[in-house]
């Protein structure tokens, strides 16, 4: 074989060699891209997956967020709600109380007053005078300024209830030393006040009948607070279509207008009655 025969092996060798380098080269590269392209696609799902968690995370913590604060402005609302119901029954007392001061200044009336009180025509388990307390002998005590008026109907009281009880003429005494303190304004109340009425008690003192106006009042009050407490079971009733009023805008200007519904609607249930 002489040197040219050698020079071509040599050169077919080389390039089988090359040849083969080429197509493992090759392999390795598409190999390795495969496993590039996998684990990119793990590290892209991976982190998609932290993302989402993520989002998922906030989402709920802004969710808890909006919630708690829904949760706060609502109870802030109903605490608004109940106040102005408060100030409501507050102001329809007062009102009543207005309405009994103005009954006290009329002498005709305030005497009916007195001798009704003194005699109790109704059958209030809270309040007795003489119908209920059935005692022979009785204290009764009454303003200092009241006390002519009460001295004017005493008797006619006492001849009243001598008949209605089917008893002797029972001996009231007016007490002359310990009157029931006058009548204070709000403002100017410092101590005790009185509107009006009497209080009657036995001589030893064991039973006492409070049937002055305030005290009247305080049980006609809690006579009709089912009837009002109804009336704000309505208002609770139309209070859902305003709470976003009530939670954009004052709270008691709100429920004002509620209770003017409220109004509104009982004025015409009492034309529709009548």
């Amino acid at each position: 074989m002489n040197d040219a025969d050698v020079g071509k092996q040599i050169q077919q060798m080389v390039r089988f060699i090359l040849q083969e380098a080429e197509e493992k080269a090759s392999e390795i590269t598409v190999a390795a891209e495969e496993e590039f392209n996998i684990e990119k696609l793990q590290l892209v799902e991976s982190e998609k997956k932290r993302v989402r968690q993520e989002y998922d995370r906030k989402e709920k913590q802004v969710d808890v967020r909006r919630k708690i604060e829904y949760s706060t402005e609502l109870n802030a609302a109903r605490i608004e709600v109940l106040q102005a119901q408060d100030g409501v029954v507050t102001r329809m007392k007062e009102s009543a109380g207005e309405a009994l001061l103005r009954v006290t200044k009329d002498a005709n009336s305030y005497k009916k007053v007195l001798k009704s009180l003194i005699v109790q025509l109704t059958d209030s388990a809270d309040h007795q005078s003489l119908l209920r307390m059935r005692e022979p002998s009785l204290v009764l005590r009454c303003r200092e300024a009241d006390r002519g008026m009460v001295e004017a109907v005493l008797e006619a009281a006492k001849k009243e209830y001598a008949e209605k009880a089917k008893v002797n003429l029972p001996k009231v005494i007016i007490d002359g030393k310990v009157y029931l303190p006058p009548y204070k304004s709000t403002r100017d109340a410092h101590g005790p006040s009185c509107s009006g009425g009497i209080v009657l008690a036995s001589h030893d003192g064991k039973i006492v009948c409070d049937n002055t106006l305030h005290a009247r009042l305080n049980v006609s009050f809690r006579q009709k607070l089912p009837e009002v407490r109804d009336d704000f079971l309505l208002l609770d009733m139309l209070l859902p279509p305003f709470l976003g009023s009530l939670l954009r805008t004052g709270h008691s200007q709100s429920y004002i207008f509620l209770c003017s519904l409220l109004q509104i609607r009982k004025k015409l249930h009492s034309q529709q009655v009548s």
